[in-house]
Order: C-alpha cells, then sequence, then structure tokens
C-alpha cells in the first residue's frame, strides 16, 4: 500500500516537473519584439549610462509639452488614445521605463524609481524640453510624483492617475491574483521564466471595471513585451522592492507646490480610489476627478472622460502661464479650480 501510494506521489511530481519545464519561454529578442510593437513615430536614443530608451515624441515642436509615465509591466502603448487626443495641440512624449516595452535595462538590480525618474530627467534634457507636465499611472505616477520632489523647477503641472505609493492599509483581498504572486518570493522564483498568458490576462481584467475590454491582443503584447531580454528579471526586482519603497505621506508631499491633477477610477482593485482622496489632500490646492465606471487605467477605460479632464487642466496652467498675475495676485492656482 505504501509503496502505491509513494508510486502515485512520485508520478505526480514527475508530471508537474516536466510541466514546468514545457511552460518555460525563451526571450524575444528586441529586433523581433519592434518589428510587432513599435510605432509609426517610435524613435530610440541610448543614453550615457547605456540605456536604450524607446519613446514616442509627437506633436507641434513649439507647444506646451507633457510626458506621460506608464505603470507596472506595462508599456507606453497604454497612453494611446490620450496622445491620439493631445497631439493636435500639445508636444506628447511618452517613453518605455527600463525594464518595460521597447526599452532595455543596464542591470536587473539597478532598476526601480530612482532609476525611472533619472531616466525621464536625461530624456526630457536630451530633448531640450526644459519645463513640462508630467503624468503618470499607477507606479508611473509613484514616479511622477518622486520626480515632481526632486525636480521641481522643470514641471509645469503633474498628474496622477490611479497613482500608487500610499502604504497599504492591510491586506488588499481584491488584488489581482498575479500581484500577490509577485509579492511571494518563492511563487517569483519558480514563476519567472513561465508562460505568462493565463495570469496576465487574469490581471489585466482585473485592472479594468469592464473586463470585456482587454482583448487577446493587448494580453499577448504584453506577454511578448513582457519577455524582452532582461525584462523578466525587472519585474521581479521590482515586485521584490514594492514593500521597500519610499511611500507617500502628507508631510513629504506638502513639498510639491506644482498644479496638480488627481483622477482616480472608483473601481480600482490594485490602488483603492482612497488613495487619490490621499494625494489630493497631501498636494495644496490639488484637483481630484474620480471616475465611477473606471478601474486601474482610466486613460484606457474611459480614454474620451480622461483626456477632456487632462484637456481643461493644461488649459488653465496655459492661461495662467499667460496671465501671471492671476496667481501671484492671489487669485486661485490651476489646480484649484
Amino acid at each position: 500500500m505504501f509503496r502505491r501510494f509513494l508510486f502515485v506521489i512520485l508520478a505526480l511530481a514527475a508530471a508537474l516537473t516536466a510541466g514546468w519545464y514545457v511552460m518555460q519561454r525563451e526571450d524575444i529578442g528586441y529586433d523581433r519584439l519592434e518589428i510587432v510593437y513599435s510605432k509609426s513615430d517610435s524613435r530610440l536614443v541610448t543614453l550615457e549610462n547605456g540605456l536604450r530608451v524607446h519613446y514616442r515624441d509627437t506633436g507641434p515642436r513649439d507647444a506646451p509639452a507633457i510626458v506621460l509615465v506608464h505603470g507596472f509591466s506595462a508599456s507606453l502603448h497604454t497612453w494611446d488614445a490620450w496622445i491620439a487626443d493631445l497631439k493636435r495641440d500639445y508636444r506628447v512624449i511618452a517613453l518605455d521605463l527600463p525594464g518595460h516595452g521597447l526599452t532595455n535595462c543596464t542591470a536587473a538590480d539597478e532598476v526601480g524609481i530612482d532609476q525611472f525618474v533619472a531616466t525621464i530627467d536625461t530624456l526630457t534634457t536630451t530633448l531640450g524640453v526644459e519645463r513640462f507636465t508630467l503624468a503618470g499611472n499607477s507606479m508611473g505616477g509613484h514616479t511622477a510624483w518622486s520626480y515632481a520632489l526632486a525636480h521641481l523647477e522643470r514641471l509645469d503641472g503633474l498628474v496622477l492617475v490611479d497613482a500608487s505609493g500610499w502604504p497599504a492599509e492591510g491586506a488588499n483581498q481584491n488584488e489581482p491574483l498575479v500581484f500577490r504572486l509577485l509579492a511571494n518570493p518563492v511563487a517569483r522564483k519558480l514563476m519567472k521564466n513561465l508562460d505568462s498568458t493565463m495570469l496576465v490576462r487574469s490581471g489585466l481584467r482585473d485592472s479594468f471595471a469592464n473586463p470585456d475590454l482587454v482583448t487577446e491582443d493587448m494580453v499577448a503584447r504584453y506577454v511578448a513585451l513582457g519577455r524582452a531580454p532582461c525584462h523578466r528579471d525587472a519585474i521581479m526586482t521590482l515586485s521584490a522592492q514594492r514593500d521597500a519603497r519610499t511611500f507617500a505621506t502628507a508631510e513629504r508631499l506638502s513639498a510639491i507646490t506644482t498644479p496638480t491633477l488627481v483622477l482616480h477610477g472608483e473601481q480600482d482593485n490594485l490602488v483603492p480610489v482612497s488613495a487619490g482622496h490621499k494625494f489630493a489632500g497631501a498636494i495644496s490646492g490639488a484637483k481630484l476627478v474620480t471616475y465611477a465606471d473606471a478601474g486601474h487605467l482610466p486613460q484606457e477605460e474611459v480614454a474620451q472622460k480622461s483626456a477632456a479632464d487632462l484637456r481643461d487642466f493644461l488649459a488653465i496652467l496655459a492661461e495662467n502661464a499667460a496671465n501671471p498675475a492671476i496667481v501671484d495676485g492671489g487669485g486661485a492656482s490651476p489646480a484649484s479650480q
């Protein structure tokens, strides 16, 4: 009886091991990925530190500039709808962060908020953009407010879209499964090189209030770009850093005096809408807009509404820039209207 039981256990272990090996996936070279996922206006620049940054730079060269920063495991594709809307009247720059999209890594252990902040600063300087509005979603939002604290003098405005950065208040029971697995070091190691299609699909569907907006093309893009050289190591590094980042506090964010717009989906399962209220409360004069019918990615899920709210904010920035006495004379700041 014992031998029979042992045989079953060994057979099961062998099957699981074989399955694990079958599910292994190799890297996909940037040359192959660029054929499928670069845009007609895609550009590549190699910075002094060896980073080869993929970005888009569209719109009138002499127009006010806005820089768009995506979130964890995403890419500049998340901003497609906003770019299509804004590029008529603004210079729009969207980049793939190190270890994401079509941007490489210098070393996986260097990936993190500090490197992201430095990359934005170096790229904009390289492009000759002295001042700009900075918008970031999720981890890109964390990067955006961190950039504001480090380089406030370069910003005309700050836009936080479902931004991360506030310490969690207890366990998030609605957090997508893929993020709970990535939080576990053993699971990270086991799943690093596995086919991630099922987990990516599940994570994306949990990120939208309307999961039917998640297409197979979207899932395939996330999976493929995640298999670029070094990207899986970068994602694992970021996952391991999640609880060790510099978190937002009311005291820390009080140093941000840049006009700020906070956008947040009320059905966000990853970063609760309460975080949006905290950002708006901590940054003086910040304006908060929430969307009842959106989850973690309102720039995609309610693209028209969110782009219109952003345009209103940018218009006020332009108006106050043309009439500085409105602010200097004691009038309302752009973000408080």
